[in-house]
């Protein structure tokens, strides 16, 4: 198991961020350096090794819901080029490393009997990671929940709650004496919105009631899932993830104004609020109160360790009466740049939110587990790939993160989304956001200028 290499870089730090003290660097010596994936979105391998379908399995599968047919079924086909993917990390001189893990590959039924070859997987690439002294973190959730859960209601359904408590507890019995650092859910509000709310994600559900109770079990399921890791291990640091972005007007009026106040209290509050403060944003309380039973908010309301933070870009919302809460994306300000996926770039958004999050929540520490941008990375005839458009998204975004560090924000890592191209959700495998460019044909595996950047200048001086 390798237990006795871990203890000198529990922490993550990097060869590389160890010495950025004395190069002048914008970050301290023991800030971590990371780069992050989920695992339907690259490990393939859907029908290997006794795993169980997951709720993308099913909506990749149904015509018309995922760009050009795209499914995950094999996507970067990690799960047999683990081994090289690891070699990238170690290369890149990345310290640290967030992987999900996929609950259906595990615990195929989504509860009941494990499937013993899953957790060998997991185990064989944290054993990977800790030879090569890169800190494996895990997150419990990214999406994929089993099928067979779904078909009982998924998280319509306060059992699944439970399930996922206990899915928590088997992971870490079998990873928690060299996996430290873990988080329950990727992008609550993300996956409550766009999953059971709009119905672009898995499993495709709309409304807003669905919406709202999506919310309010995985906010339950992270209290349960917290407390039961704490019982089964007392060294391990606990948190969880959150997109978290600015919810600026898209007008001077009134509408718009109330608009983004009303939006930033479901985005930015219906997922964090309840984890730190023990309750729902005042203007949304009274729609998660027919949700609530006795004990929910204070089984919520668990002691964690650090936040992640995912940030892409700010949000300008207007008035939109015929919408889920009668605000929408709206005009984005005239001269804006955009990423390929059609997001403004503002990296002063993200400084924004990180000093807004201690304002609002106190002085935890945060990690901004997700930022990186999605470019039309075109390979040159020598087959390098310079992507300079996202080497100047990535430096301006961590000056902006450094400047917090000075306003006393509590800002502890930085993880590069995403270490490989992937399989992109709905938009199937025509985005790229990695800085190594995975050709899907071939599954060859292109580090790009950008993965040279963050592995040298990022951090040695901005």
């Amino acid at each position: 198991m390798l237990i006795a290499t871990l203890a000198p870089f529990v922490l993550g730090k990097s060869p590389a961020a160890r010495s950025a003290a004395g190069h002048g660097s914008t970050f301290p010596a023991d800030f971590v350096w990371g780069a992050a994936t989920s695992s339907y979105q690259i490990e393939g391998a859907v029908d290997v090794d006794g795993r169980g379908k997951s709720i993308w399995d099913v909506f990749c599968h149904s015509p018309g819901r995922i760009k050009n047919g795209d499914t995950g079924d094999v996507a970067c086909d990690h799960y047999h080029r683990w081994r090289e993917d690891v070699a990238l990390l170690a290369r890149g001189s990345f310290g640290a490393y967030r992987f999900s893990t996929a609950w259906p590959r595990i615990l195929p039924a989504g509860s009941g009997a494990i499937e013993h070859r899953g957790l060998d997987f997991y185990d064989r690439l944290v054993d990977a990671l800790v030879a090569q002294r890169i800190a494996p973190w895990l997150c419990l959730y990214h999406w994929d929940l089993p099928q067979a859960l779904q078909q009982q209601g998924g998280w319509l359904n306060r059992d699944t709650c439970r399930h996922f408590a206990d899915y928590a507890q088997i992971v870490a019995r079998r990873l928690g004496d060299r996996v430290k650092h873990w988080a329950t859910f990727n992008e609550a509000n993300v996956h409550a919105l766009f999953g059971h709310g709009i119905g672009t994600h898995a499993p495709g559900l709309t409304g807003r009631s669905n919406m709202l109770a999506a919310m309010h079990h995985q906010n339950l399921a992270h209290g349960l899932a917290v407390a039961a890791l704490r019982a089964e291990r007392s060294d391990l640091r606990l948190g969880t993830i959150i997109n978290l972005q600015p919810a600026r007007p898209s007008s001077q009026s009134d509408e718009d104004r109330r608009a983004a106040e009303r939006f930033d209290a479901v985005w930015n509050g219906a997922c964090l609020d309840p984890l730190t403060k023990g309750g729902y944003p005042a203007a949304i309380a009274a729609e998660f109160a027919s949700l609530i039973a006795d004990g929910d908010l204070a089984a919520m309301r668990q002691p964690i360790d650090y936040l992640g933070l995912n940030y892409y870009s700010p949000m300008y919302i207007a008035q939109a009466p015929q919408s889920l809460f009668g605000a929408w994306f709206g005009a984005v300000p005239a001269g804006t740049p955009f990423t390929a996926m059609g997001w403004p770039i503002d990296a002063a958004g993200l400084t924004e939110e990180l000093i807004r999050l201690r304002e609002r929540h106190g002085d935890l520490d945060i990690y901004i587990t997700e930022n990186g941008a999605c470019f039309d990375d075109l390979a040159a005839a020598d087959g390098s790939v310079r992507d300079e458009e996202r080497i100047a998204y990535l430096r301006s975004h961590l000056v902006a993160a450094g400047r917090t560090l000075h306003a006393g924000v509590r800002l502890r890592g930085y993880f590069v989304w995403s270490l490989l191209d992937n399989f992109e959700w709905a938009e199937g495998y025509s985005r790229r956001f990695g800085v190594v460019r995975v050709d899907f044909d071939t599954q060859r595996r292109t580090p790009k200028s950008s993965f040279a950047y963050l592995a040298g200048p990022a951090r040695s001086g901005l």
